[in-house]
């Protein structure tokens, strides 16, 4: 889609990869482009899911340019940190699965994006992830305290971050913070693998449209009371029950046979 953030799509498949060598640092523009690209996939009915990852084989994405930053006057650096969480947002609450393809090292505001994605994948070798702002005198600005304290608790969280650790990826597995680490020889090979563990989520195997909706429900309900999120999932459950792909399942199951879905 862009010259900052390459959009391809594979057989239901929206495949986003940042793309600034060496290190796939973002700036404005390439922020722009993956709002921009978070929109397309969100109204293309063809794609079930996406995967994001980064250009090369070192870095999945280390943080916002810093020469950037530096020219940057305090006006501009308010609105960049804004827009940047609102593209993470946008992408977080996208009704269709994101799987985050860590194929380097994904530090600081690269860690950032990461932690929006739904399931996050790292490859397997001398990476690392972590949040290093305050070593700058400053604090993971685009969702990163937020996220990160939901995801491994309040106290855990500011360890990481005032420590500015940088953990190795199979500690960060340990830690809950990747949901698997793949050895592979190659950083096109893991690509390759990441695509193929995503088709698996797509029509006509999975019903993606559930898919989605259960993610809504997470989501959504993560920052309600439980009478609110469980109001949320009855809602989200009729409208499964209201879809083409429920409708097949049950015929699936009492056919007995195996079910082919069409993310409707």
């Amino acid at each position: 889609m862009g010259t900052l953030v390459d959009y391809t799509t594979d057989k239901g498949v929206a495949l986003f990869t940042l793309t600034d060598p060496p290190v796939n640092a973002y700036t404005h523009e390439m922020l722009k482009e993956l709002d921009a690209c978070i929109l397309e996939a969100r109204f293309d009915d063809d794609v079930h899911v996406i995967v994001l990852t980064g250009h090369g084989d070192r870095f999945f994405c280390a943080g916002a340019n810093p020469h950037m930053l530096k020219e940057a006057d305090l006006s501009f650096k308010y609105y960049f940190g804004l827009h940047a969480s609102e593209t993470l947002s946008r992408l977080e609450a996208t009704p269709k699965l994101v799987i985050g393809a860590l194929n380097g090292s994904a530090m600081s505001g690269g860690f950032e994006v990461a932690l929006a994605c739904d399931l996050r994948i790292a490859r397997g070798g001398s990476f690392q992830i972590g949040f290093t702002e305050v070593e700058l005198g400053l604090l993971p600005g685009a969702g990163g305290t937020q996220r990160l304290a939901r995801l491994v608790g309040t106290g855990r969280a500011i360890e990481l971050m005032v420590e500015a650790q940088s953990l190795p990826v199979e500690q960060g597995l340990a830690a809950g913070l990747v949901h698997k680490v793949w050895t592979t020889e190659t950083s096109d090979q893991f690509g390759r693998k990441v695509l193929e563990y995503a088709h698996d989520f797509c029509p006509p195997g999975r019903a993606a449209f559930a898919v989605g909706q259960i993610k809504r429900a997470v989501q959504g309900g993560a920052d309600m009371s439980l009478e609110q999120g469980l109001a949320l999932e009855r809602e989200l459950q009729q409208r499964l029950f209201a879809s083409d792909d429920a409708n097949e399942g049950l015929a699936a199951v009492l056919q007995k046979r195996k079910p082919s879905f069409r993310g409707r």
